[in-house]
């Protein structure tokens, strides 16, 4: 089983992207389960959802203790909270910002992780790029596929085209291609 912690803030999408990240696994006939962990219900405050993905029937229902991938929708929660505690010393880590690992003080953090676990992708600059919102979410997902092949990306676009049909859908497809397209170069750049 492979289990993701998504964490982020309210209305940045965080519930919405582990819900689409769980629909890609149905889709590539995985067995898979989203769900939120919410403090106080309201935009800003910090949102954690988990997502588990398997090839058998998953029973579990706790929280994800020791993810095998944590994605960060929003860097300002390293002040706040642990968002690496209990990642899996083989995991991977996804965060979205324009700023680098040693700009965030996170080297020691990336050094842990085996060479190519750790990217950095700017989802938010993307989503405003393409869905004119500060909705990271889609991108992520997009970057999420490149970055550890546990879903296809043709099954990432079919989740995000069912949650928003239409050009938001469009808009948000655009936003994950070039999230995959960013990580897939850099994962390129790393083997020359």
């Amino acid at each position: 089983m492979f289990q993701i912690r998504i964490h982020g803030r309210g209305g940045q999408g965080v519930v919405t992207g582990a819900e689409m990240l769980s629909v890609a696994a149905f889709i590539d006939g995985r067995h898979a389960q989203a769900f939120p962990s919410f403090g106080s219900e309201r935009t800003g405050a910090p949102v954690v959802a988990f997502c588990r993905i398997a090839d058998k029937e998953i029973r579990l229902r706790e929280p994800v203790q020791d993810p095998d991938c944590v994605i960060l929708q929003d860097p300002t929660l390293l002040k706040v909270i642990d968002v690496f505690s209990g990642l899996s010393e083989k995991g991977f880590l996804l965060l979205n910002t324009n700023k680098t690992f040693d700009e965030l003080h996170l080297r020691g953090v990336v050094e842990k992780l085996p060479p190519g676990h750790a990217v950095i992708v700017p989802a938010t600059e993307l989503a405003l790029k393409h869905v004119k919102r500060p909705a990271p979410n889609a991108a992520l997902l997009g970057a999420f596929a490149a970055l550890t092949g546990l879903v296809h990306f043709e099954s990432v676009k079919r989740a995000i085209a069912e949650a928003f049909p239409g050009k938001v859908g469009e808009a948000n497809i655009a936003a994950a291609q070039e999230a995959y397209d960013l990580v897939m170069s850099q994962e390129r750049a790393a083997t020359v």
